[in-house]
């Protein structure tokens, strides 16, 4: 499980930087830089979500060695 947040962490962070390349920083809110803005905010919701998804499982896991 470990292996599959990295990976697909690491396909957020890759999808961030694709997204920020869209950008246009003349026009930040025309055309499509709104549909960057929106995959870099997702992306990194995502990537939000896999690091607490993360951390609950390193915690289930030493909640079990203790019992």
């Amino acid at each position: 499980m470990k292996i599959f947040t990295n990976i697909l962490v690491f396909l957020a962070i890759a999808l961030i930087i694709f997204n920020v390349t869209l950008l246009d920083f003349r026009n930040p809110f025309q055309g499509d830089s709104v549909v960057a803005f929106i995959g870099i905010a997702a992306s990194f919701c995502a990537v939000l979500i896999l690091l607490i998804f993360r951390m609950s499982k390193k915690i289930e896991e030493n909640s079990n060695d203790k019992l």
